[in-house]
């Protein structure tokens, strides 16, 4: 029999370490760890965050342990490191930690993100756990005219994407933490209810009910927006852990190591006891995780419109222009009028719904980072080629699309009209 490690996975239960969980230790089927627990500040009965109709069943398993934990405490953070009675050290860690509001301080952007990454990599390194997978957001903007390997320096998307790679920095320079990091793209997949993907998913729902196309202001081609289904990020955690272990850090920067440039503030270090200097060189192994779908705005919303029987257009060159001259229409007037709209529209069609809305998780409102225009390119050769990571999901589908707004409509989260 392989060996079965055990697992710690700190984070996410908000955004993707359910689909970990579930890869690790599905409903039905054998578990492919020992043991496994994780940690969040959320409570799970009764949960206090969406968590999906599935995900309970899967916390019912024997392998599978759930604590409650304020992670921004540091005393607290030892406790969770010492295993259950008869269980072996924990060998693998995964980290989903950080703020992902892009509208919060910068105060609580380095609290929740740096702070606490910060606290859980040091203990890491203490425990000596033979793989550390940090897995980052896609706050980030890539530049070029194809998919980027993971040497190209990227530009950190506002605060939050600016205190985001931040933390990899602070990782990267913990001495003996054996870490490798995982750079997704625009992640989507069953009960994912954030990022830009979800919402483009709601809001073209409510143009397929106004029989109204979907509009951009962006011009079409030009904007990639390159995708990964919340599975395939799980499978590429679980590879990137087997490939680290064995090797350990050293070896793993020679393979895929690359230098983690500085974009904090001009304040060298920046005001925060958790940044790190400026002139310190930080190296650490880093994978992309996209599919190989190569996706852009235009072809991300031509395929969610599809699954409601509408179409995804742009505004015509004199209404872009005038957007482009009164930019702050944009970010406030503009934005404000649309998030009206969808806002009214979402709850009009809950309503309606037969049978009712009784999980009412999911907002039609987009915030600026999802309104903004995005260029995120990411070439997923180095994961391929290194892990050996074969993907479940290489093309962004309508199927994809339409398979997880029928679970949805299954959990009662999504308004079913006749």
């Amino acid at each position: 029999m392989a060996h079965k490690p055990s697992v710690l996975i700190f984070g996410g239960l908000n955004t993707c370490s359910r689909a970990l969980v579930s890869y690790l230790v599905p409903p039905q089927g054998e578990a492919l760890v020992s043991h496994l627990r994780i940690i969040d500040k959320y409570s799970v009965i009764p949960a206090t965050t969406y968590i999906g109709s599935e995900f309970p069943n899967v916390l019912q398993r024997p392998e599978v342990e759930y604590r409650q934990v304020n992670l921004t405490v540091p005393d607290k953070i030892p406790s969770v490191f010492e295993p259950p009675a008869g269980v072996a050290p924990y060998e693998y860690v995964f980290d989903y930690t950080g703020e992902v509001w892009t509208d919060r301080s910068q105060e609580i952007l380095i609290n929740f993100t740096c702070h606490t990454a910060k606290l859980i990599g040091e203990e890491a390194a203490k425990q000596k756990v033979k793989a550390y997978v940090r897995i980052h957001q896609p706050y980030y903007k890539t530049s070029g005219k194809g998919p980027q390997d993971e040497k190209s320096d990227v530009e950190p998307w506002g605060a939050v994407g600016t205190w985001w790679h931040e933390t990899l920095r602070i990782l990267g320079a913990i001495d003996g933490l054996n870490l490798v990091v995982l750079r997704p793209g625009f992640v989507y997949g069953p009960y994912t209810n954030y990022g830009i993907i979800a919402s483009a998913i709601i809001v073209a729902s409510i143009y397929g009910y106004l029989k109204k196309p979907m509009k951009s202001m962006w011009s079409p081609g030009k904007n990639p927006t390159h995708t990964v289904h919340i599975d395939d990020l799980a499978g590429a955690a679980w590879a990137a852990a087997n490939w680290i272990a064995p090797l350990g850090r050293k070896a793993a920067n020679e393979q895929a190591g690359v230098e983690i440039l500085c974009h904090t503030p001009s304040t060298d270090p920046p005001q925060t006891p958790e940044a790190i200097p400026k002139s310190q060189k930080v190296i650490a192994p880093i994978l992309n995780v996209t599919d190989d779908a190569n996706s852009t705005l235009l072809s991300v919303g031509q395929t969610v419109t599809s699954v409601f029987g509408t179409s995804f257009e742009f505004f015509n060159a004199v209404q872009t222009t005038v957007m482009k001259i009164h930019s702050t229409l944009v970010d406030d007037d503009h934005a404000d009028e649309a998030n009206d709209l969808h806002v009214t529209k979402w709850a009009e069609m809950v309503v309606r719904s037969n049978p009712p809305v009784t999980n009412q998780h999911l907002s039609a409102y987009m915030d600026k980072y999802a309104l903004d225009k995005h260029h995120l390119a990411l070439s997923n050769a180095n994961l391929k080629k290194l892990t050996g990571y074969k993907l479940r999901y290489p093309e962004f589908t309508k199927e994809a699309v339409a398979d997880i707004v029928q679970k949805w409509k299954d959990e009662h989260s999504w308004p079913v009209l006749a």
